[in-house]
């Protein structure tokens, strides 16, 4: 199957996006907040720095009930070795990114600016609606 779509239709643009200085608490709420399986972390100018998933934030939360303290930054928890998807890939492509490996979104780039996330239920969907 190829399909030349690229991922504009199917991106999620309104999510959240989280600074490295971010208190890691103010990160895990926002996740919570949005239920958002990971957020992006850019700097200043919207250039992808790491991302942060809810399986980074494990460790402060339980640290946090242990202890009754927050500790640390989104920099101090975050992954920064990031794969993300061009704005310009396919949807065949961006379907077989999410077989390859076990994430549930990717940061999506134009460059090294940050555009969006890409979810693997959306692309699943779309796969589905061409079927």
């Amino acid at each position: 199957m190829t399909n030349g779509a690229t991922l504009e239709a199917i991106l999620q643009k309104d999510m959240p996006v989280l600074k490295p200085d971010m208190p890691i608490r103010r990160a895990v709420a926002l996740l919570v907040e949005a239920d958002a399986a990971a957020a992006p972390v850019v700097d200043d100018s919207g250039a992808l720095m790491g991302i942060v998933t809810q399986k980074d934030c494990f460790r402060p939360a339980l640290n946090a009930s242990y202890y009754q303290e927050w500790k640390g930054t989104v920099a101090d928890h975050m992954s920064s070795e990031v794969v993300s998807l061009s704005l310009t890939t396919d949807l065949t492509s961006a379907a077989e990114a999410f077989l390859e490996k076990p994430y549930r979104v990717f940061p999506v780039v134009d460059g090294s600016r940050l555009v969006g996330m890409l979810r693997r239920s959306d692309v699943l969907a779309a796969l589905v609606a061409l079927g």
